[in-house]
């Protein structure tokens, strides 16, 4: 896998990640070409870089593997590769959205809004 190191101080890196595949360069460049990334915007690129290789791997898998398999209980489950994808889909929108590229025509010019966080639920009153 590629290594990213991070000292601090250091210029962000210009080039390409070694050890990405296909998805996971089409990534990096696209968004590292577009966008000027501090360190640690690079390192939660990376990290979603190697997401995207895991989640072609993880459908390349499926491609021809049932969708259940039977557990040690002898009970018909999902597939765990299915779970797993799944899990990693939800990673990589996190990673991705943790980066706070703007989305669409720039020409929009409409700012990104993050919720606060939630305060507490009053409490409801029966009647």
């Amino acid at each position: 896998m590629a290594r990213l190191d991070v000292v601090a101080g250091q210029e962000p890196v210009a080039v390409t990640p070694t050890g990405l595949d296909e998805s996971g360069r089409l990534l990096w460049d696209s968004v590292a070409g577009e966008f000027d990334l501090d360190v640690h915007e690079q390192l939660l690129l990376l990290q979603a870089c190697r997401t995207a290789d895991l989640l072609d791997r993880l459908a390349r898998r499926g491609e021809d593997a049932d969708l259940t398999v039977f557990n040690a209980k002898g009970e018909q489950v999902t597939a765990p590769w299915i779970t797993e994808h799944r899990q990693q889909s939800i990673v990589l929108a996190r990673l991705l959205a943790a980066l706070r590229m703007p989305s669409g025509d720039e020409a929009e010019n409409r700012p990104q809004r993050r919720g606060g966080a939630r305060g507490a639920y009053g409490v409801r009153r029966v009647v």
